[in-house]
């Protein structure tokens, strides 16, 4: 890391010339801002890196995107771009030590009159103690910081940090930028040995992510191909990426964000395709499974009734086969969910319960109600004047179970849909009933 904190400011944070033999991406690193692909929402001039530029005067920020979306390459033009000096750390590497040494090269810059562009690779890697530690040297312009992250900052840097710094979120590229990469890298090496719907299957491969592309293509003018290859070849070729996926982190909390919302709003493709996502990741299917189990309570209830069985039985069946084969039962269950009918009537009906529950703390049931196990309590009225409904006429006595202090409530409100709806004219034959007999 020596090298890294040398006491002599850096005259540019402009990459230099690449090197012979350096991989396309480095090859292919922007020049300048305008150069980023991807991202002209943050570098165009209506964008804030743009305007920043514009007013030759940096913040502090955040840059948070997938990997290989430019966050490195937008650090280094930065400070060329206003004239600071920039230093570059990676929370991988580099421990309190190495910041101390930077914090004393930025300081001892300060003296003579030239602002640091402190560029912090993982950010989200330093623990809150370490986090701590950029907030004295940032709050009194020692350093403008520019931290770049994978995670969501909201749950991996701590608030006075982030109270400090913009968040400016870079997109995953898309498969315009990502043909804007090739068209550059085409235009240095020359063609890639690709057909048309090959070339497509290998951007669709790059899941947003332009280094991948880049060293991908690599691959392929490497291997000096003649003929051109086709996806079925292509595919056979090249290593398959991985999906970009944290069972701890966001991606985690995303993906089944979007299976509960895709099942709640009866989309069957939708939900087996978010379902597989995370299988195929490789998260663990229990979890999957358990996540189901409460979508049935939750989104179905009693419009039918079935649902819960079918989830708990699914888990069953996955444990019993284990993967592969009981991810199919996990399968059955997700589309027997999302092409059942919906209710939260149950779900809304608990939560108003709970809550009139906490008000109304201990209010004693009507004596009628109440059990008696001991002479005394009949002494005194415990269960006197209980019609034991099954001799009541249609089998419905009528009672009044409310404690004396409440009005009688209604929190279960059966929705007109699927088995519900009979369960809504079973509530109402009640209701006329205990009219009558009131």
């Amino acid at each position: 890391m020596a090298d890294l904190f040398n006491d002599d400011p850096p005259q540019s944070a402009a990459p230099a010339e690449p090197r012979e033999g350096a991989p396309l991406a480095d090859k292919l690193r922007p020049r300048a801002l305008d150069e980023v692909v991807g991202q002209a929402h943050l570098t165009g001039p209506e964008g804030a890196i743009g305007r920043m530029v514009a007013a030759g005067r940096l913040s502090s920020m955040v840059l948070w995107g997938p990997p290989g979306t430019g966050k490195t390459s937008i650090a280094r033009l930065l400070a060329d771009s206003v004239g600071m000096r920039y230093e570059a750390i990676s929370a991988v590497f580099s421990g309190v030590a190495d910041l101390k040494k930077a914090f004393a090269a930025a300081d001892k810059a300060a003296e003579a009159g030239q602002r640091t562009l402190l560029f912090v690779d993982e950010i989200h890697r330093f623990n809150r103690a370490q986090q701590d530690g950029f907030l004295p040297f940032v709050e009194r312009g020692t350093v403008t910081l520019v931290g770049a992250t994978t995670e969501n900052p909201s749950f991996e840097l701590n608030a006075a940090l982030l109270s400090r710094a913009q968040v400016l979120i870079l997109h995953r590229l898309d498969a315009e930028a990502l043909g804007e990469l090739l068209d550059k890298a085409e235009a240095l090496e020359g063609p890639l040995p690709l057909t048309g719907e090959a070339r497509a299957a290998l951007i669709a491969s790059a899941d947003g992510d332009g280094r991948f592309l880049l060293n991908q293509a690599e691959t392929l003018y490497a291997a000096k191909i003649e003929q051109p290859l086709g996806p079925g070849e292509l595919g056979q070729f090249l290593q398959h990426r991985v999906a970009v996926y944290d069972k701890d982190r966001e991606g985690h909390y995303n993906l089944i964000s979007a299976l509960h919302k895709a099942v709640r709003g009866s989309d069957p493709q939708a939900s087996l395709y978010y379902l597989a996502r995370m299988l195929v990741a490789g998260e663990e299917p229990l979890f999957l499974a358990r996540r189901l189990i409460r979508m049935a309570v939750e989104d179905i209830g009693l419009a039918d009734p079935q649902a819960l069985p079918q989830c708990v039985a699914a888990k069953d069946a996955y444990e019993f086969l284990g993967s592969p084969e009981g991810e199919l039962a996990l399968v059955q269950a997700c589309l027997y969910l999302a092409t059942a009918p919906k209710s939260n009537a149950g779900y809304k009906a608990q939560k108003a319960a709970f809550r009139s529950a906490k008000e109304t703390g201990s209010l004693m049931p009507p004596m009628n109600i109440v059990n008696a196990p001991t002479k005394l309590m009949k002494d005194v009225g415990y269960g006197k004047g209980y019609t034991y409904d099954h001799d009541a006429n249609e089998g419905f006595s009528g009672d009044d179970y409310w404690p004396a202090e409440m009005e009688p409530q209604t929190y279960y409100r059966p929705v007109g849909r699927g088995f519900e709806r009979e369960i809504a004219k079973r509530l109402e034959y009640w209701d006329r009933l205990r009219r009558e007999r009131a």
